[in-house]
């Protein structure tokens, strides 16, 4: 299949206009889409979330905080995280095959197909095959972790430094760290490097704490900062020296937390980044999402999508004459079609006819008189929800 685009946006490629891009999963060799008033990306990466806590609304009754620690204990009684305790309690294993938690961890996993995202980084203890295998995106199951310094891995795993040693530098090891301006937080960072775990392969999730020279030592060290401004802003008041971070080159990406106390998704994530900070390049915020991410998580080559001949693509209407400005306009409607290794994942519904594919695999709904597909039934997912509720809840990143 050849599928004409009207502009294309790749990290460290011009912008190019009326480009074919070949795609092998057509109905034949010879069909042919036309986008020319659209836009095509690399499909996006969220690098941070918590994929059994994207509940609705934000938890948090003491705002702002001085550190996230704090916010981790008065969250559990907020209304919100008793509502969703109503569908699945954690037993204290973090074993999220159990119970509801593979219910929760879909509409997750939704939240970032309906912003663009294939690939996902779910920040919790590493599970089975079984849970991984669940979703239709890649869920990024080669990693190693520890919650925080602070709390130690009380949501299950090993010591961090154990955590660590079993990455063998061929995957990130992850951990939240100096989410908050206190002297509990500002200690984290010489705690972690008296540790030696300021590795090349250590992604530290906020850094909010972190000083010119501890952000010097990180990019010195070859590590990854990744940014939640939304999450930030919503618990602390304030977030990370992101200016300093790009002053020393260090690699930062993007995530969006859970929707407990972060962005809705992958989108409202660019957008906040963009508006609390105009001054930094939005091709900058672009390869946060895509490239940097890619080198952080150690993708392999088969799920990096930043390059022109990767066969996942996110085609995006054109709201802005700038490809980059657009990401910060464009809502989970504006998506024509993503692929992922050439499957349709979502995207307008007159579109999937011209895929080989099982339709009885996908599932329809409309929006704003705009009709799309979507693999698998997450209009379902919510019913099951509703049915346990006793009433409708709504999940704002579903479009429907």
């Amino acid at each position: 299949m050849k599928i004409t685009i009207g502009k294309t946006a790749y990290p460290g490629r011009k912008i190019q206009e009326n480009v074919t891009i070949n795609i092998s999963t057509g109905r034949n060799s010879n069909s042919q889409l036309d986008f020319k008033t659209a836009i095509v990306y690399p499909t996006l990466i969220n690098s941070h979330d918590h994929m059994i806590g994207n509940w609705y609304p934000k938890a948090g009754t003491h705002r702002p905080y001085i550190n996230s620690h704090i916010w981790v204990e008065d969250m559990k009684q907020t209304e919100s995280v008793l509502e969703r305790n109503k569908i699945w309690v954690n037993d204290g294993s973090f074993d999220l095959m159990k119970g509801e938690a593979p219910l929760l961890a879909l509409i997750g996993a939704y939240k970032n197909i309906f912003s663009g995202c294939t690939v996902v980084q779910d920040h919790g203890p590493n599970q089975t095959i079984k849970y991984y295998d669940l979703f239709p995106i890649n869920i990024l199951r080669n990693y190693r972790q520890c919650h925080s310094l602070t709390l130690g891995n009380w949501w299950g795993g090993l010591t961090p430094n154990e955590e660590w040693k079993l990455t063998k530098l061929k995957e990130p090891f992850i951990i939240h760290l100096g989410e908050g301006f206190d002297e509990v937080t500002r200690n984290e960072f010489s705690k972690l490097m008296e540790m030696g775990l300021l590795q090349p392969n250590t992604i530290i999730v906020h850094g909010v704490s972190l000083t010119k020279q501890e952000i010097r030592q990180c990019a010195d060290a070859g590590s990854t900062l990744c940014w939640c401004p939304s999450s930030n802003f919503y618990l602390l008041d304030k977030t990370l020296d992101i200016e300093t971070c790009l002053e020393y080159g260090l690699n930062v990406i993007l995530g969006t937390d859970s929707s407990l106390s972060g962005s809705i998704n992958l989108f409202d994530e660019i957008h906040t980044a963009h508006q609390k900070f105009p001054h930094i390049s939005m091709m900058k915020i672009f390869e946060m999402v895509t490239v940097n991410a890619e080198k952080a998580l150690f993708l392999p080559e088969s799920e990096r999508s930043s390059h022109i001949h990767s066969e996942s693509i996110l085609i995006m209407d054109s709201l802005d004459d700038d490809p980059y400005l657009n990401l910060t306009k464009v809502k989970s409607m504006n998506i024509k079609l993503m692929l992922y290794k050439g499957k349709p994942i979502y995207g307008d519904a007159e579109l999937l006819d011209s895929f080989s594919i099982d339709q009885a695999q996908y599932s329809n709904f409309t929006v704003d008189e705009r009709h799309k597909f979507v693999i698998g039934d997450p209009m379902k997912l919510n019913n099951q929800i509703d049915a346990k509720l006793g009433y409708h809840k709504h999940l704002p990143y579903f479009p429907f």
